[in-house]
């Protein structure tokens, strides 16, 4: 039985870990079923090839692909080449990959379409978003909710829908929630692996990087723990049972 390749990018490691076993456990899998690869420690093996893994899964991290060249780090930027060198394998084999968050940028990007600051960041939080007409009947996300929240946080957006894309789930502060390539390969403008405990987390570690003012951090707080948060993880389970 294949692994999934899970790739991470926070350089946190208390944030690293905490994101691995949300992946884990969102998508039922035990460790012995993935292939972890934290991007900025370690580089991608020589030869790589994508079809060795029953898919793809690329977390979320402080990166932006929209970033000029000169005000990316090293590590971000080696992180983004990196991602970027794997995706001509996945689009042209249509790949299971599902691109939480940075996967989003990092797959339109790749497509051709714009990501940028310009329109539909969101603050770190649940968004109300909605089934698209086609996410009513693709395998990950038919039957649920047409409306729900989803666990948001971004600097960047995906302006247009990217060519050969459909989407899956919207929102009215962020058109493209949801997008899929091909028959197998997603992204999410959303965290599908995170629930309110995960954000809490995630709001005591990156109060500092710009997100939302550092005073707002209990606030936030309270406002992830009193959303309902529950067909993400769905989405989730699903891709790892489809293609596992």
């Amino acid at each position: 039985m294949k692994r999934f390749l899970i790739l991470q990018l926070r350089p946190e490691t208390d944030a690293s870990d905490d994101e691995f076993a949300a992946i884990l456990g969102k998508c039922g899998i035990g460790p012995e079923r993935a292939h972890r690869i934290r991007l900025d420690r370690e580089s991608l093996p020589e030869g790589l090839d994508v079809r060795d893994y029953a898919g793809l899964i690329v977390g979320g991290g402080p990166g932006c692909v929209s970033d000029a060249p000169d005000r990316k780090t090293p590590t971000e930027a080696r992180i983004e080449a990196q991602i970027m060198s794997l995706m001509p394998q996945i689009t042209a084999n249509d790949h299971p990959f599902m691109g939480c968050c940075y996967g989003l940028g990092v797959l339109a990007h790749h497509l051709g379409a714009e990501v940028s600051k310009d329109r539909f960041a969101e603050p770190v939080g649940p968004s109300d978003c909605r089934l698209t007409s086609e996410g009513e009947t693709d395998p990950l996300t038919a039957g649920l909710k047409p409306a729900f929240q989803a666990f948001v946080g971004h600097k960047e957006a995906v302006q247009s829908l990217p060519a050969g894309c459909v989407k899956l789930v919207h929102s009215e502060a962020c058109p493209i929630q949801m997008l899929r390539f091909g028959q197998n390969v997603y992204a999410t403008q959303f965290h599908p692996e995170a629930d309110s405990r995960d954000f809490e987390r995630r709001i005591r570690i990156y109060r500092n990087h710009g997100y939302f003012p550092p005073d707002q951090a209990d606030t936030l707080i309270g406002i992830c723990h009193a959303a309902t948060v529950t067909e993400p993880a769905e989405i989730l389970r699903r891709f790892a049972q489809r293609y596992g």
